[in-house]
């Protein structure tokens, strides 16, 4: 039996002092070496419950056993059977919730890394351009299908659909390409040019990508339905709409919402010397909560010039929700971690700026209605904290637009779209919907599975629609009918 060391291959990274001040990716990626040897760390189990965690099925198990061959080419092979953006989900996937926490190994050490191991197949892929060409679709069909949004959701399920020859447009409401892949991760954490490599990957089969259309505004979805004559839509707007405090103050200049916060940075390119970027250098940061967001959002602060950097977050460190790899990152370029804290009121200076939060400690009572204990103030710890940038960064909700303007779309009490699980049929026959759109905020795998999903589901319908006209086309020439 071989032998298993207990702790995961590491991962090359670049010094935190250095990255405080450069936006160049953090995780330098494995060499052939390290792959090969994380790669043996597997049992290849003959039941590979990794496989269960993971929403878009990808078959772990086989890909891993290649890259321990040093097959790395059959392995992206393999990988991309299930998964079209594999160098994306090697790098944000949070595999510590998902395959990686299937992993017979956990329990006693270290999960193998599925996430590191999928990054370095994809990569490897990308610099030695031995990426399967996508074959040709065997029918071309005239159905068209819009997709509302270019996010992952919209991407798996244009991927989808125009393998299976079908005409796919993608509307998409800003000036470029990728949704949350590229206003909502910052550059450190995934290069805008994988996201870019991906989207010219679905021009080359043929999927038409249409930028600066609000759909509900710019053109609704029953116009492109009757006026426009697609035959199915896909809704994959996201959850863009931000949650706020709700606190004295929180209209203060240079306050921001997360969202507003990492697509100026991102989308306006604050992480490159050439643009004038309109957000804020700060000196003293503090973002409200302690989820993905709420990292990507502090050390963006840091990126930006921040001397001090803090998180603040109502409850313990154990309660966070952020991944634990970029938690340990922040904290080691230098974040400052107030737990148990909970802003009161933001104060401000004579000019309208923001000069600092009024904040109360906390303890953690009895369990609220999301199973975690809830955060109760301490009478009499009441604390003044100094900021001049304040990012909040407590979730999202979906963007009320479409659903406002989409006769008979139903949506639930948080404005999601209401949509089968299993399919991502909607109450409007031949409009499906997934992704943050319908969950809410969620991870980037998570969407694509939804995508994937949605895009048999449009196929089977629109095949099921062909026939039943090819049907009425016959019955209306029946002479058996007519006479």
């Amino acid at each position: 039996m071989p032998i298993v060391y207990p702790h995961k291959t590491a991962m090359p990274c670049r010094d935190p002092q250095e990255r405080r001040r450069n936006w160049d990716e953090v995780a330098e990626g494995y060499t052939a070496e390290r792959a090969i040897a994380e790669a043996h760390r597997c049992l290849n189990c003959q039941d590979p419950v990794c496989e269960q965690g993971c929403p878009v099925n990808v078959p772990i198990r086989e890909f891993v056993r290649r890259v321990a061959l040093g097959d790395f080419e059959g392995a992206a092979r393999t990988i991309r059977r299930r998964n079209l953006l594999p160098a994306i989900c090697g790098r944000v996937c949070p595999v510590e919730h998902q395959c990686e926490s299937r992993c017979v190994l956990a329990p006693h050490q270290d999960p193998v890394g599925i996430g590191r191991l999928e990054r370095f197949v994809a990569d490897w892929e990308r610099q030695h351009g031995n990426g399967e060409q996508t074959a040709a679709p065997e029918v071309w069909r005239d159905q068209k299908i819009a997709i509302v949004g270019s996010g992952p959701a919209g991407l798996t399920v244009a991927s989808d659909l125009a393998q299976l020859g079908y005409p796919v447009t993608i509307f998409e409401a800003l000036h470029a390409f990728g949704g949350v892949l590229r206003y909502g991760i910052p550059q450190y954490r995934l290069p805008k040019e994988i996201v870019d490599e991906d989207v010219e990957h679905l021009k080359t089969l043929g999927v038409e990508f249409v930028r600066d259309v609000i759909i509900g505004k710019t053109v609704t979805i029953d116009q492109l339905v009757d006026e426009f004559g697609y035959s199915a839509v896909f809704v994959g707007t996201g959850a863009g709409s931000p949650i706020f405090m709700n606190i004295p103050g929180e209209n203060l200049k240079g306050i921001y919402s997360a969202n507003e916060f990492l697509t100026r940075v991102n989308l306006m390119r604050a992480y490159s010397p050439a643009y004038d970027t309109p957000v804020r250098s700060p000196r003293r940061a503090a973002v409200i909560g302690a989820g993905d967001t709420a990292m990507d959002a502090v050390r963006c602060s840091i990126r930006l010039g921040a001397e001090e950097a803090h998180i603040v977050y109502r409850r313990s460190e154990q309660e966070k929700g952020a991944r634990a790899e970029d938690y340990e990152r922040a904290r080691d370029e230098g974040v400052i971690f107030d737990w148990l804290t909970l802003p009161q009121r933001f104060l401000g200076d004579e000019n309208g700026w923001v000069r600092g939060l009024e904040c109360i400690r906390t303890e953690l009572g009895e369990p609220d209605e999301s199973g975690r204990r809830r955060p109760v103030p301490v009478p009499g710890s009441e604390f003044t904290m100094a900021a001049d940038v304040v990012v909040i960064a407590l979730g999202t909700n979906p963007n009320p637009l479409v659903p406002q303007t989409t006769y008979g779309l139903d949506v639930d009490g948080h404005g999601c779209i209401v949509a089968d699980p299993q399919t991502g049929a909607t109450s409007r026959a031949g409009v499906y919907a997934g992704g943050d759109i319908v969950t809410g905020g969620a991870t980037v795998i998570l969407a694509m599975g939804a995508g994937r999903e949605a895009a048999t589901a449009i196929h089977e319908y629109l095949q099921q629609r062909a026939d039943q006209e090819a049907e009425q086309v016959l019955d209306a020439g029946s002479p058996l009918l007519n006479g």
